[in-house]
């Protein structure tokens, strides 16, 4: 199976103000998400298996995320729509408060439960979500078959989708593992008579990042 390398982007305001991003809500990175970048980005530059391109999100943050990483290796960066963060719809803009992060996780733990209908408001559903990342991965199997590939993305996005297409995956065990900034996840992933096959060969691994860029920021409201 080729080898697709699933990168959440670097440290960026909104991961210290919990404010929801989706579209209208862009920051650029900060300092230590920047160092964040250029660590990974040495990571892969070390790393003995080519990499045939780099794909990124079109928000700021994974963008820039990418452009580190890509410069690092010669490649060009590809933007794909379909790798932006999930549309919580409404609640982005919004003052971050504990109860409409309760409302965010409630949809959350909805789609965990089976219930892919359970919808931000004005925002996605489950089946949207999935249906948009496997459209994504299959323009990237498209368009790199024979080298692995780095996509630059959301930590959201990643844990809700991988799923759908990995049937052996064990989702509550990679909910209970936190998805930090610039982690990575490598995934073994093709295309059989239409449908996408997975395997996640490791989750959200950020034992490449060391001294303040591995001084993480809680991905919880507090």
């Amino acid at each position: 199976m080729p080898t697709v390398f699933l990168v959440r982007h670097g440290e960026n305001p909104a991961n210290i103000s919990k404010e929801f991003s989706y579209r209208t809500v862009d920051y650029s990175l900060n300092s230590k998400g920047l160092e964040q970048a250029r660590q990974t980005a040495a990571f892969f530059q070390a790393q003995p298996i080519p990499i045939g391109a780099v794909y990124s999100s079109p928000l700021r943050r994974a963008h820039e995320t990418a452009a580190v990483i890509a410069t690092a290796l010669g490649t060009a960066i590809s933007i794909v729509e379909e790798f932006r963060e999930i549309n919580v719809g409404s609640l982005e803009g919004q003052t971050p408060t504990r109860e409409l992060w309760d409302e965010h996780n409630a949809v959350l733990r909805a789609w965990l439960k089976g219930q892919p209908d359970s919808t931000f408001p004005a925002g996605e559903n489950h089946h949207s979500v999935n249906e948009r990342m496997q459209s994504g991965l299959r323009h990237v199997l498209k368009h790199t078959p024979q080298q692995a590939s780095i996509i630059v993305g959301h930590g959201g996005i990643f844990t809700a989708s991988l799923a759908a297409f990995c049937p052996d995956l064990d989702v509550r065990s990679i909910i209970r593992a936190p998805n930090h900034n610039c982690s990575l996840t490598e995934l073994a992933v093709e295309e059989r008579d239409g449908q996408l096959v997975g395997r996640v060969v490791r989750w959200a691994d950020f034992g490449h990042l060391s001294g303040e860029a591995a001084r993480f920021i809680s991905g919880v409201f507090e």
